[in-house]
């Protein structure tokens, strides 16, 4: 069974002292489900298992025990080539993916090709009260439709968010950062006029201006904006 081949390469794979590192680093994950497989180890076993024929298998039988199996399921669907199929198994993945690591790491190729068909799916995903999916749709937004197919109507569509919890709000702080870097006339007013809730827009701009892709200038207007208590 590919299930059983899988645990056994993981199992051969393991780093205890990676192990520790991620259970301090992605602590939404139980540790009893953390193996300790480095990343390139993992992008590397994904794509043998690619080629195999009961891949499906895989794919289809959630949810996963193990961490390790989340990032293999993440990256093979990054590689996946087509886009049909691919975003229905992203569709069916996301409601189990339960880190920022699996979450942001799952990045379709397939996407950029597609990005109709995406849009169709991250205008549902946005919507959803679990953390990773709506995290996942805002990641969307931001790698696929700050250039050329950007709308100030996406900015919106996340500056309308209102969350509790932590990961969806950095994510939205990371949008809009580099929303700033890429749209800065049209993402500007998002700032200027409070749009966001304060810890977002104060972390905003605090990532804007770490960033090497704003202006000098652009990063001293941005100081002045900052929320106080």
């Amino acid at each position: 069974m590919i299930a059983d081949d899988i645990r056994i390469e993981l199992s051969n794979l393991q780093d205890l002292k990676y192990r520790d590192l991620q259970i301090t680093t992605i602590p939404s994950v139980a540790s009893d489900r953390i193996t300790g497989v480095r990343t390139p180890q993992l992008r590397a076993l994904a794509k043998e298992l690619s080629k195999r024929e009961d891949i499906s298998l895989f794919l289809e039988d959630l949810p996963h025990k193990l961490f390790e199996e989340d990032q293999l399921h993440a990256f093979i669907l990054s590689g996946m080539k087509d886009a049909e199929e691919c975003i229905r198994l992203v569709d069916k993945f996301l409601p189990y993916v339960d880190n920022w690591a699996t979450c942001d790491q799952m990045s379709p190729k397939v996407f950029k090709k597609n990005k109709k068909l995406l849009l169709e799916y991250v205008n549902t995903w946005i919507k959803s009260d679990k953390t990773y999916v709506k995290r996942f749709a805002i990641g969307m937004l931001m790698e696929h439709f700050l250039d050329e197919d950007f709308k100030p109507s996406y900015l919106s569509k996340v500056a309308k968010i209102r969350s509790d919890e932590y990961y969806v709000n950095m994510m939205i702080a990371w949008y809009f950062a580099t929303a700033l870097a890429k749209q800065y006339e049209r993402t500007l007013p998002f700032i200027e006029e409070q749009k966001l809730d304060k810890w977002t827009h104060n972390k905003s701009i605090q990532k804007a201006v770490e960033s090497y892709r704003i202006t000098p200038e652009q990063k001293e207007y941005l100081k002045t904006l900052r929320r106080k208590a």
